[in-house]
């Protein structure tokens, strides 16, 4: 460990510090995790709830690079659905409720469990860094150890400074019971770095039997169970109902009544909150003209009678949170277990990071999760996975694995982070892929999986059992390439396939463009089709059916590759090129981008500052 304490250091057990430091010790490296509470690690927070729209393509994702979040909710959902199979499969995405007391035990079992990983009960207030002070050396804890290290990676998530409001009642914690991590804020500051607020909150959890559940909707699981990790075939798990009720304009008046106690209202809150998942204070306000609002009914565990409100998040009084929820059919008796709250905490602006979630100022100090500005479990996993693998090859003295916005939701993310920033909790959507039909759940294995192999972390297993997927899909595409629709096909399928008769001759692959031809329909005329992996058959359909537009997506990818891999060296002086304008070199300087493709992304840069770096790059001037 080259004299130091540990090769790495991870701040903070929550979805981001679980990634990064399980891959570090996976690659090798002595690492330590230190964390506020060794009971909380790995513990949902606000959501009990894995996957979702994007969501669950990032878990893919995550269990593609060898990450853990994919396995941990496979072990511990309750429920299991596919959304938006109404629509096509570029937005459709796997999502799960989690026993969230079984997810945190699962968590904690298998950090504790990592070899070279050493789980350590403590608050990082500060940083040692080399005589230079460009290179970190390790940290100092609130109870004055010193913890020497080659890297360190930063997963504060909501704790940094946290403080929790609910009504006039203000505390410092970043989690309702659990103190904040103060001193790490003052001592970024100190070093140099920008710091912004930012705000979230989360629902009150009430009592499972205080609830009428014959007043709301049920709304139950998918039969078929799609496991989040590649590695596994099934799942069989219990399944429990969620429920949907409404807000009403009784409930509203009483918002409205009383929004000069909201915190967030009357100034205390000054951070910024999350546009996608404003609280009820902020839908009364913001939506004047609707009379109602969604709440799904989520249970916290199998043995728990704590549900959670998903959609009415409030840092009202207590008793004002209580007298509007007995206004929800379905809540009139309800008794509450934990109020609703907000928080604000600190975050570092992430266009201090490079791509590889390294910041620029002090080498070998990571940042990822929350603590860069995101809101989400999953979109904290990706980070963190990210960050420890590139900790990892940073001590190697390789370059870092990088996933461009073609390749990866968690590659847009990262990407729209250190481009752009953000000024609010940001979340991540389909609508940011500008590829995202090739992005889908069902793909994240084939992307990502080798480029995890290469880097060290992901297993030859993983790699042989892609391998096999491939040419089982393959084998798939042939067999519909060369089957045609004949007489008995028509005559056995009668009129359970629709049109049949009109397709006399055609191939099987002619027949899956067919736009209402499902994979159902394929098994009743070609019922062997049911002994192969249903999951290479759905995706060998997916890839037929939308063979047309994933050509025209990946010609687009190819066009937007050519940018990118238009390199911009490390050194390249701005100041000494002429007719790029003052407001795009500021930018440039600021951000230093890697390529052409991420400058053009830069806000601010125009147009014509582009075509003046295309044209000193295009003749090998790197202008150094």
């Amino acid at each position: 460990m080259n004299n130091a304490d540990y090769d790495a250091i991870v701040i903070g057990g929550g979805h981001a510090g679980i990634e990064a430091s399980l891959a570090l010790a996976r690659l090798g490296y002595e690492t330590m995790l230190i964390t506020q509470s060794l009971d909380a690690i790995g513990r949902l927070s606000c959501n009990p709830s894995i996957g979702g729209l994007s969501k669950g393509n990032i878990v893919r994702e995550i269990d593609a690079l060898g990450g853990e979040m994919g396995k941990l909710i496979d072990k511990s959902m309750i429920q299991f659905r596919i959304l938006n199979q109404r629509r096509g499969p570029a937005v459709q995405a796997p999502r799960a409720q989690a026993d969230k007391f079984l997810y945190t035990r699962l968590a904690k079992e298998t950090v504790e469990n990592q070899s070279r990983l050493h789980p350590f009960q403590d608050t990082v207030v500060d940083f040692i860094l080399d005589s230079s002070e460009t290179k970190i050396q390790g940290v100092i804890t609130e109870r004055g150890r010193r913890f020497t290290a080659g890297t360190v990676v930063m997963t504060t998530g909501t704790f940094m400074e946290g403080n929790i409001f609910i009504g006039d009642w203000v505390t410092s914690s970043g989690r309702l019971g659990e103190p904040a991590a103060v001193g790490l804020g003052t001592s970024l500051r100190r070093m140099g770095f920008s710091l912004g607020r930012l705000k979230t909150g989360t629902p009150a959890r009430v009592a499972s039997s205080s609830i009428d559940y014959s007043k709301m909707e049920i709304q139950p699981g998918d039969d078929k169970i799609v496991p989040f990790s590649f590695a596994a075939d099934t799942i069989v798990r219990p399944a429990v109902p969620c429920y949907i009720t409404y807000t009403n304009e009784r409930t509203h008046k009483i918002i409205r009544d009383n929004m000069d106690k909201s915190p967030l209202y009357g100034g205390k809150i000054v951070g910024t909150g999350p546009r996608y998942c404003p609280s009820i204070e902020d839908k009364v306000v913001r939506f004047p003209d609707r009379d109602r609002h969604q709440i799904f009914v989520e249970p916290e565990g199998l043995d728990s009678e704590e549900m959670y409100l998903n959609g009415i998040s409030s840092s009202l009084p207590e008793t004002v949170q209580e007298a509007f929820l007995r206004t929800i059919p379905g809540l009139e008796d309800v008794r509450v277990m934990r109020p609703g709250y907000a928080v604000e905490y600190d975050y570092l602006d992430p266009l201090q990071l490079s791509p590889s979630l390294m910041t620029k100022k002090i080498a070998g100090l990571f940042s990822a999760g929350q603590t860069n500005g995101t809101s989400g479990y999953e979109e904290a996993g990706c980070q963190g996975l990210l960050a420890g693998i590139n900790a990892a090859m940073y001590m190697q003295g390789k370059p870092p694995l990088v996933l461009s916005r073609s390749e990866a939701y968690a590659g847009v993310l990262i990407d729209d982070l250190v481009t752009l920033g953000t000024k609010e909790p940001y979340r991540m959507f389909t609508s940011r892929a500008e590829y995202r039909l090739c992005l889908r759940q069902d793909t994240a294995d084939i992307r990502l999986t080798q480029k995890s192999f290469d880097a060290g972390l992901q297993s030859a297993e993983a790699v042989e059992r892609l391998n096999l997927k491939i040419e089982g899909i393959e084998e798939i595409k042939e067999l519909l390439r060369g089957r045609r629709v004949n007489g008995k096909d028509v005559e056995e399928a009668g009129l359970r396939v629709t049109g049949l008769k009109e397709r006399l001759g055609d191939t099987f692959e002619k027949l899956m463009k067919v736009p209402d031809f499902t994979t159902e329909d394929l098994l009743v005329i070609e019922p062997s089709l049911s002994e192969t992996h249903r999951q290479w058959l759905d995706q060998a359909a997916i890839d037929i059916k939308y063979e047309g537009y994933i050509d025209r997506q990946q010609k687009q990818i190819n066009r937007f590759k050519r940018m990118e891999n238009l390199k911009i060296p490390a050194a390249f002086n701005y100041e000494g090129v002429n007719g790029i304008s003052s407001e795009s070199m500021e930018k440039l300087k600021e951000i230093r981008p890697l390529s052409v493709g991420q400058a053009s992304r830069i806000s601010g840069v125009r147009s014509s500052d582009i075509a003046v770096l295309l044209v000193l790059l295009g003749r090998g001037d790197d202008n150094a």
